[in-house]
């Protein structure tokens, strides 16, 4: 066939698509746009309302789409996606290679350097200027081709970055939404969700996609982001027939702030109004603040290299002409030959300078410091959202955790309760037949109604399983338990309204309806809050009957007990009502708000949720690191503090304290009462966000865990925000810094690990870059000072080479380094704890000192030193200066794996592999620039002897960084982790002790502390806090000692801590 025929042939397949997709999908994307940009109730009903548009875009309100194994059904949905899209966004044009050259190539220093080359090379090719024209070149071309190499690596590495971010991104812009699909409620992602979607959407969810609403329950969405709209608004369903009134559209981005209901989907990706605003917006990176910190001492160290150039050039220069006045040669043919080249030199070592002061390798250290970090985390099931989140989780000092979820494993089931007015211990199949059928018929109809939970097949396991809410989960077996099924009742009892669960009432109703005029109030929640609404309950008599009686006060305070003893055994307890309600003016929003009527009480069921077994040690090693735990719950205060107790988190004389009596507490009282308070209940997301304000204002770097929509601000206020992946709502995964993909305490500890090993490794990069600047600078300004003609004992090649090895090399080496155990074993940096401490600052100086000594002793000492004759300024004793320059930055980089006193540098050498993998190609490459390089590197090849030389000075920096580390250095920021709680302040405590009677806060064990005792206890403590903070002493025995001493210590308050529980169990029995 021609190829013109071929063409043809293309014409008619286009135009065949394009009629096949007119006659299946009539609607094109501008017209379904129509309805919502902006909102258009009148073109809705244009296009037939909800019924019209799902027979238009062939979906099923009440199934969803359906999909088979049919070729039709495969060409509808292929159709489908060509015709609406997807729903993700175009990927972001990413930086092409030569785009990151160019920006390699735009520091201005190069490019002065890049000129300088060229002005070398013309200058040493000219017979007018040079004594060698045919080799006078060479040295322009060897640093043309070295800017080439550092411009190489740093262009890999630019690419390199890139694609760990976009991994990242695909990653952390995916989420899971529910929908209808064949008639079945399943969980999709976000990328597959298609335009003739049913969604389903509850409080806390993010709207992915542009929706018309089939159903819903008092839904409000905050649509703020989108339209600039500050209320919520609220939605409607759209009519079948008639004129629609109302609002029934959802904007994609909008956050459902409460309510539940379905949605059509009518535009996705960059069709929909999110999509279309976000194509227009570009994103910008921006610093992270430790990144910001780095670009100013990177400035500062940049200055320090610009001065000494100047200086180089305001001496050199004039030294070189006087010396040439001096010898008579102004005006000789040789001098106007060698002048230019000279100069040139000179110039070229001062810009050179430069390009080895500026450390360029800083920025680039936190960027592979930042992305390896989070690469790991991500397998640490540590999601990060936020790239400061990595730097400040290490300078975390108190942590705010929730308790279902994530110190429990959010595996719920009922395992006891009262029913009908009888404790039953033990759930078992035959306990159905200890109650009549009347009183199992209200029981499980409230549990089935009363709940947004679906049943749908696990695709991991085949199985299955309840999803949703792991409370309504573990009623919803109940109730299969005792032999009732949810989807049966559910149909004979529609729901009229339905009022979600929010953490301000800490309850949930359904109103379903039983006929004309005649509705049922189903309602479940904390158990001491809706016991408290409830007048009556219903009871199960011996003979098979069902009574409703009036709660007495003594049948109070026996129902109270049943809650508080269900709560000592750290159970959960909710609690189950009812009450019939009679309408007979039905009208539409007669229910807009929940009826506050008296509830028959039907159960008080106890759901157990284990502990994780990992919990227990990864809080003792938070508190190890310095970092105080907190539980910050919703649960009663009993069921919390057995909980906190068993975790470890609540310890003797720790303080628990109830949601709203802490919110009373004025600033003062709440300030003096922090460092105590360990566990916080029934708290709303109100008292977690004053929570957190007043420990930031005590200089607290704190770090807060939130699954639920209102958890949003104080997870924005926190300085790291966790939210649950698992359990999480949307509008808090979307709040947070980081999303913990397994909702598990545990990872945050491994995260509080990264955020510290990130900090150490940009400072053993910075410790290890500002000795070689240090000593590169100088040897090369003191030897082209001191040299003739403006010759520099290190050449711009070889700075260059050196530069590369500061910069990439190293950058890959150090900031890759693998966190150890022991970075748990020391308090947090703090806020505002310096780049460079008083360590790093004596390894710095103590290390460019020998560098120093050693480089001046073998450039004017050499041949006395070495025991061999140089001529003057030979090339084989500048390529000795210059190897052992070499190695004593390659020994120099082991010293610098150490930030402490440590003795042994190699500890963990192989579990990086990229350190002994970077030294290796230092040296390798290091061997082939000094043997081939010739005159191109200004050197000349070694013999074994002097190789073996070179190696002896460099490995001189092993011994002499052991003896600098036993040089004593106190750094007054970090001292002895103590495991005891930062005491209370003397001042003011017996006004404190009198207020906190007033609030019923409670004392671990459920004692409360005399004035005496509590003063008695704070002297101890602030004995052992100044204990603490003593300097440590130069001596190893004294150290072993110390450390054996600690040991004790901690033993004997483990048996301490044993004896106090122990005391509090039988209190409390």
């Amino acid at each position: 066939m021609t190829g013109k025929g071929k063409g043809k042939e293309r014409e008619g397949a286009v135009e065949l698509t394009v009629n096949i997709h007119s006659d299946i999908f009539p609607h094109d994307v501008d017209t379904l746009a129509k309805l919502f940009d902006p909102k258009n109730n009148s073109h809705l009903q244009d296009l037939g309302g909800i019924a019209g548009l799902s027979k238009n875009l062939r979906t099923d309100i009440r199934t969803g789409l359906s999909h088979s194994s049919h070729d039709d059904d495969d060409h509808t949905e292929a159709a489908r996606v060509e015709k609406y899209g997807e729903n993700r966004l175009p990927p972001e044009e990413k930086d092409t290679v030569l785009d990151l050259v160019l920006e390699a190539l735009s520091d201005k220093v190069m490019l002065i350097l890049i000129g300088a080359a060229i002005i070398s090379i013309i200058l040493g090719s000219i017979p007018q200027t040079s004594d060698h024209p045919k080799t006078g070149w060479i040295d322009g071309v060897a640093i043309l081709f070295a800017v080439v190499i550092v411009v190489a690596v740093n262009t890999i590495n630019d690419l390199k970055k890139q694609a760990q971010f976009a991994k990242l991104d695909a990653k952390k812009n995916d989420r899971v939404v529910k929908a209808l699909r064949n008639g079945e409620q399943t969980q999709i992602s976000i990328f597959d969700v298609k335009v003739g979607d049913v969604l389903l959407f509850e409080t806390g969810d993010i709207v992915c996609a542009d929706c018309v609403v089939i159903d819903c329950h008092a839904i409000k969405a905050d649509e703020s982001a989108m339209t600039g709209e500050s209320d919520p608004i609220k939605k409607v369903p759209a009519v079948i027939e008639g004129s629609q009134k109302g609002d029934p559209f959802l904007i994609s981005g909008s956050q459902i702030m409460e309510g539940v209901g379905r949605g059509l989907v009518c535009a996705v990706g960059e069709n929909s109004f999110n999509g279309r605003i976000a194509m227009g917006m570009k994103r910008e990176e921006v610093d992270t603040p430790l990144q910001e910190r780095l670009e100013v001492l990177a400035t500062n160290i940049g200055k320090f290299g610009l001065i000494a150039a100047a200086l180089l050039l305001l001496i050199a220069i004039p030294k070189y002409l006087i010396e040439e006045h001096l010898k008579g040669n102004i005006g000789s043919p040789e001098f106007k030959k060698e002048a230019g080249t000279t100069i040139v030199r000179i110039v070229i070592s001062a810009i050179t300078i430069v390009v080895v002061a500026v450390p360029e390798g800083l920025p680039l250290a936190v960027t592979i410091a930042l992305a390896y970090g989070t690469i790991k985390m991500l397998a640490d099931n540590n999601l990060v959202r936020h790239l400061a989140a990595c730097e400040t989780m290490g300078s975390a000092t108190n942590i705010c955790s929730d308790k279902t979820g994530t110190l429990t494993q959010n595996v719920m089931t009922v395992v006891t309760g009262s029913f009908g007015g009888r404790v039953v211990s033990q759930i078992t199949d035959k306990t159905r037949d200890m109650f009549p059928t009347q009183y199992l018929d209200m029981l499980c109809e409230g549990i089935s109604c009363n709940s947004n939970v679906y049943e749908a097949t696990n695709e991991k396991t085949g199985k299955s399983d309840f999803v949703g809410s792991k409370t309504e989960c573990a009623l919803l077996k109940l109730a299969r338990t005792f032999k009732y099924e949810y989807a049966p009742i559910r149909e004979r009892l529609p729901i009229h309204t339905l009022y979600p669960f929010s953490s301000e009432k800490k309850r949930m109703s359904t109103i379903v309806k039983l006929g004309p005029g005649q509705f049922r109030l189903f309602t479940k929640g904390a158990s001491e809050i809706v016991l408290a609404k409830c007048t009556s309950i219903m009871i199960a008599t011996p003979d098979g009957k069902v009574e409703i009686r009036e709660i007495t006060p003594d049948l109070k305070v026996q129902l109270d007990k049943t809650i508080n003893d269900f709560a000592t055994d750290a159970l959960r307890t909710i609690c189950l009502a009812f009450a019939d309600i009679e309408a007979p003016d039905e009208h539409p929003g007669m229910f807009e708000e929940e009826p506050n009527l008296p509830l028959i009480m039907v159960a008080i069921v106890g759901i157990k949720d284990p502990l994780r077994p990992e919990v227990p040690s990864a809080v003792r090693v938070c508190q190890g690191a310095g970092i105080t735990v907190r539980m910050v719950t919703g649960d009663n205060i009993v069921t919390a503090q057995n909980i906190a107790k068993s975790c470890g988190i609540l310890r003797p004389n720790g303080i628990c304290l109830e949601g709203p009596k802490f919110r009373e507490l004025s600033e003062k009282e709440m300030d003096e009462i922090l460092p105590k308070l360990q566990v916080l209940a029934r708290s709303s997301p109100t008292d977690k966000k004053i929570l957190v304000a007043a420990l930031q204002r005590n200089g607290e770097v704190v770090a807060v865990t939130g699954d639920g929509t209102n958890d949003g601000p104080a997870l924005i206020m926190a300085d790291v925000g966790f939210a649950m992946n698992i359990a999480g709502t949307e509008v808090a995964i979307a709040a947070s810094d980081v999303v913990l993909l397994d909702d598990n305490f545990a990872s945050i500890t491994k995260a509080v690990l990264w955020g510290r090993n990130i900090f150490d490794a940009i400072r053993k990069f910075i410790q290890f870059q500002l000795s070689v600047n240090i000593v590169a600078v100088t040897v090369a300004f003191i030897g082209t000072l001191s040299g003739s003609q403006g010759r520099s004992p290190l050449t711009a090649v070889q700075l260059l080479w050196v530069n590369l090895i500061m910069d990439s090399m190293a950058a890959l080496a150090l900031a890759t380094e693998v966190p150890t155990p022991d970075m748990l074993k020391r308090k947090p940096t703090g806020r505002t704890a310096p780049l460079i401490t008083r360590i790093m600052w004596r390894n710095i100086i103590g290390h460019a000192c020998l560098q120093l000594a050693l480089m001046f002793a073998l450039l004017y000492k050499g041949e006395s030193l070495l025991g061999h004759s140089f001529e003057d300024q030979s090339t084989v004793h500048y390529t000795i200066v210059f190897n052992s320059f070499v190695f004593l930055q390659i020994f120099n980089e082991i010293n610098a794996r150490l930030l402490n006193n440590n003795l042994n540098p190699f500890p963990g050498f192989f579990s990086n592999l990229f350190f002994p993998v970077v030294l290796f190609i230092t040296v390798s490459v290091q061997i082939l620039f000094v043997t081939f390089g010739g005159q191109f590197t200004s050197t000349v090849s070694l013999n074994y002897w002097q190789w073996l030389v070179c190696v002896l000075i460099g490995s001189f920096e092993l011994p002499f960084g052991l003896l600098l580390r036993l040089i004593p250095v106190h750094e007054p920021s970090e001292g002895v982790v103590s495991f005891l709680e930062e005491p209370l302040s003397v001042s003011g405590s017996s006004d404190l002790n009198s207020s906190l009677s007033d609030y019923n806060y409670s004392l671990a064990g459920g004692q409360s502390s005399s004035s005496s005792s509590s003063v008695q206890h704070i002297a101890n403590s602030n004995h052992n806090d100044r204990e603490s903070h003593r300097p440590r002493r130069w001596s190893l025995v004294r150290e072993v000692m110390t450390k054996t001493r600690v040991i004790s210590a901690f033993s004997a308050m483990k048996t301490y801590r044993e004896e106090e529980e122990q005391e509090g169990l039988m209190t409390d029995q």
